[in-house]
């Protein structure tokens, strides 16, 4: 696979460390979740947002949803680090969007 189909991603746990992953399962999983996230709290857990989201995802890309959730978290802790989205300090641990 070329470079040019990996995208560098962060993760808010461990700051200053990049991770290399294919840039295409990360811009469709990106935009399902952005697309499921409310703008304000309370936020949906992780299980309710992948729930909403898997629908969203081409199939082509993940049958039945293999990998999602994996996928899931990689770019939830992303675009936490670049403070696109944001989690509530709640038992389960819920999510939204900053717009």
């Amino acid at each position: 696979m070329a470079s040019a189909d990996k995208i560098e991603i962060e993760n808010v746990v461990s700051p200053g460390h990049t991770y290399r992953v294919d840039r295409v399962k990360y811009e469709a999983m990106r935009e399902a979740l952005l697309a499921v996230l409310p703008l304000a709290a309370p936020g949906l857990t992780v299980a309710e947002a992948k729930e909403q989201l898997l629908p969203l995802l081409p199939q082509s890309l993940f049958p039945d949803g293999a990998k999602a959730g994996w996928w899931l978290k990689a770019v939830q802790l992303d675009l936490e680090a670049k403070g696109t989205i944001e989690r509530e300090a709640t038992k389960p641990l819920r999510l939204h969007t900053k717009r």
